[in-house]
């Protein structure tokens, strides 16, 4: 059915979502963005489901944005970037407004989309050894579908504290930051997660999507507004001359015009 992702659910009801391009280390493509917009759908609605656990394949959690599928908008007509940019943003508030208890196993790497993935879901642990990165102004993009839950999660003191150097961060930092509830040895992190998990087996499950529902209705608005306002500025940013020069220098291997780097 899926073919970037892969969905199990156990006997007790726990789903598992697992982003599966390990050889791209996760990177969301076109494909993927899709499939998990309608995985979440799906999670939502299956009453047999009492919860879902978001990890990925391999080596990293997940890169960010898949650099062919941006390059792709460089050249694309207005329209189509629109459509690509809302994809984009429906897929993450599928996964924000999905009825069921989201819980991040967050491994390897998380860059850029990679992070809003793990802020979008309501508890997110992170493996010790994992890199974070709000990375897109490297590429002279901006971290904009995705803002509006990593603000949510962070709080816009903390946030301005990582989002416009893309600098890395590790999992306790992260901790700090507010991204993630906690981190732990990679070895533990199964365990870690499963403690998260245990608890909502003993909820009822029409109470547990009424008070996710409560609390995101109590906290910073996400609505077609803010969502739009985030599409607008990501089709402004992929139109500009710097983000051309950032994603033309990562495919060739170069530095970018505006690096000082040594």
């Amino acid at each position: 059915m899926f073919e970037t992702i892969s969905l199990t659910t156990d006997a007790r009801g726990i789903a598992t979502l697992t982003l599966d391009r390990a050889e791209k280390h996760n990177a969301m493509s076109a494909q993927m963005i899709s499939e998990l917009t309608q995985a979440a759908r799906q999670l939502g609605e299956d009453d047999a489901v009492r919860a879902v656990v978001l990890t990925g394949a391999g080596k990293s959690f997940c890169a960010g944005g898949d650099l062919g599928w941006m390059r792709d908008q460089m050249s694309a007509d207005p329209e189509t970037r629109f459509s690509e940019a809302r994809k984009l943003a429906e897929m993450l508030q599928a996964l924000n407004t999905m009825s069921r208890p989201l819980i991040g196993a967050v491994q390897g790497n998380a860059f850029g989309g990679g992070v809003g993935l793990a802020a979008v879901c309501d508890v997110a642990i992170g493996a010790i050894g994992l890199k974070m990165g709000l990375t897109e102004t490297r590429l002279g993009l901006i971290p904009a579908t995705i803002g509006p839950y990593v603000i949510a999660r962070m709080g816009e003191a903390r946030a301005r504290r990582v989002f416009m150097s893309a600098r890395l961060f590790d999992a306790a930092e992260a901790v700090e930051l507010g991204l993630l509830a906690k981190a732990v040895p990679s070895a533990d992190l199964s365990a870690a997660v499963e403690k998260e998990v245990l608890p909502y087996l003993s909820c009822a499950p029409g109470a547990v999507a009424s008070a996710k529902s409560l609390v995101r209705s109590l906290g910073p608005t996400i609505d077609n507004l803010v969502i739009d306002q985030t599409i607008q500025a990501l089709v402004e940013r992929w139109e500009t001359t710097e983000a051309h020069e950032g994603i033309s220098a990562f495919f060739e291997k170069r530095k970018p015009s505006w690096s000082n780097e040594g």
